[in-house]
């Protein structure tokens, strides 16, 4: 499979022929844009090419929030539509996918014979983008959908219990796309970096509704496969990737297969490690699922009044919001905050705190806290998910 780098071959000779026609003097600017720069012919970007590179990312809140109010101009939004509301519930989403939003919720204004795109309009866009279509044919039995919301109602608890997830903004049990149901978290701002308790959390989270269907009906069901296929590949990522395993080590472990097809190289490469790291990953992968699965299981049997108080909730609306779960969270017993990690028992956590800027120094004086303030002694450290689709990540490009 593959066959070589993009741009290899003759095509890239009449690329480069044709770049090389330009002479000092000739005021052209050659331009080009790709999703896959790793597949690039090296010639291509050798100096006096495309040898400079500008990388765009996904936009930030405040570009997502210029972004909508340029698809915004011409439709007609109802008096009271923040732009920058929904800017901040869409974090990830590209300027494609912001366009898409808008014009689902023109699409949907139309089709109720409404004049102006309310917030109900563009919530139910927003829902169209991340998960699909609300599949409005697909009827349950009452012991299924009851089920899926234990599912649903056990992811979003045990978030709420959770010391470093952020808040849980909608849960439904509405068929959707693949999905029986969806819980959706959202950060409050834009996130670049997770930490590793944050991670632990997000495990957790994602076994909250397979603990759920243990905990209530003594039976999992295969609504949360995908669940386990997501966890499991996190967990690997932690130990392989990211460094945050003591056994392993900061090490990085096997080759991103993403992208090796292209490269003209077997699917079936051996690994770039011996048999006995492999079961030393394998063990630590375990580790970390069964510590995910017995917070989820701790949080949920702490919180068991809660979770029952959410389902009939669901049962009678099948879908709630922020608000309404501000509400029936309010009494939630969180989890105790994590012994603070070391990679290895030689090297200790210093004392020290972090070293203040003129400006939190300032903040002090006034009586705020500056944002990295530690609070506790041992500082703890996403998703959504569905028991058919597996997770809806709005964050994911």
């Amino acid at each position: 499979m593959g066959g070589g780098p993009a741009g290899a071959g003759p095509p890239a000779t009449l690329r480069l022929g044709g770049m090389d026609a330009f002479d000092v003097n000739t005021k052209v600017t050659p331009t080009a844009a790709t999703n896959r720069p790793d597949i690039l012919a090296p010639a291509l970007l050798r100096p006096g090419r495309f040898d400079r590179q500008i990388a765009v990312d996904a936009p930030d809140m405040i570009g997502r929030h210029r972004i909508l109010q340029v698809h915004g101009k011409g439709k007609p939004l109802a008096t009271g539509v923040d732009l920058l509301a929904v800017a901040r519930r869409t974090p990830g989403f590209t300027g494609a996918d912001l366009a898409n939003v808008l014009n689902e919720a023109a699409l949907l204004t139309a089709r109720g014979n409404a004049k102006l795109i309310d917030d109900e309009a563009l919530d139910e866009a927003i829902d169209r983008v991340v998960a699909g279509p609300q599949k409005r044919t697909r009827i349950m039995s009452a012991r299924e959908k009851k089920i899926t919301a234990y599912h649903e109602g056990g992811h979003a608890v045990v978030a709420s219990a959770m010391l470093n997830t952020d808040p849980v903004t909608k849960i439904t049990i509405l068929p959707r796309g693949r999905a029986l149901g969806y819980t959706m978290v959202m950060p409050l701002d834009d996130k670049y970096s997770t930490t590793r308790n944050e991670i632990l959390d997000q495990l957790a989270f994602a076994l909250g509704g397979r603990v759920a269907e243990e905990m209530i009906f003594h039976d999992p069901t295969t609504g949360a496969g995908n669940d386990i296929e997501k966890a499991t590949g996190l967990a690997r990522r932690m130990v392989t990737q990211f460094g945050m395993s003591e056994r392993i080590g900061a090490i990085k472990l096997g080759q991103d297969a993403g992208a090796e097809i292209f490269l003209g190289r077997d699917m079936g490469h051996q690994r770039d490690y011996s048999e006995t790291v492999a079961g030393v990953v394998d063990e630590e992968i375990r580790r970390l699922i069964e510590a995910a699965h017995d917070e989820a299981w701790h949080a949920l049997n702490d919180n068991r009044d809660v979770l029952d108080a959410l389902v009939l909730e669901l049962l009678e609306k099948e879908t709630l919001g922020k608000d309404q779960l501000k509400v029936l969270f309010a009494d939630v017993v969180k989890r105790p905050a994590r012994p603070v990690w070391l990679s290895s028992d030689r090297r200790h956590v210093s004392d020290l705190p972090p070293v203040m800027t003129p400006a939190e120094r300032a903040a002090m004086s006034n009586g705020s806290k500056p944002q990295d303030t530690i609070v506790n002694e041992h500082p703890p450290t996403a998703v959504i998910e569905v028991p058919e689709g597996g997770y809806v990540d709005p964050s994911a490009n």
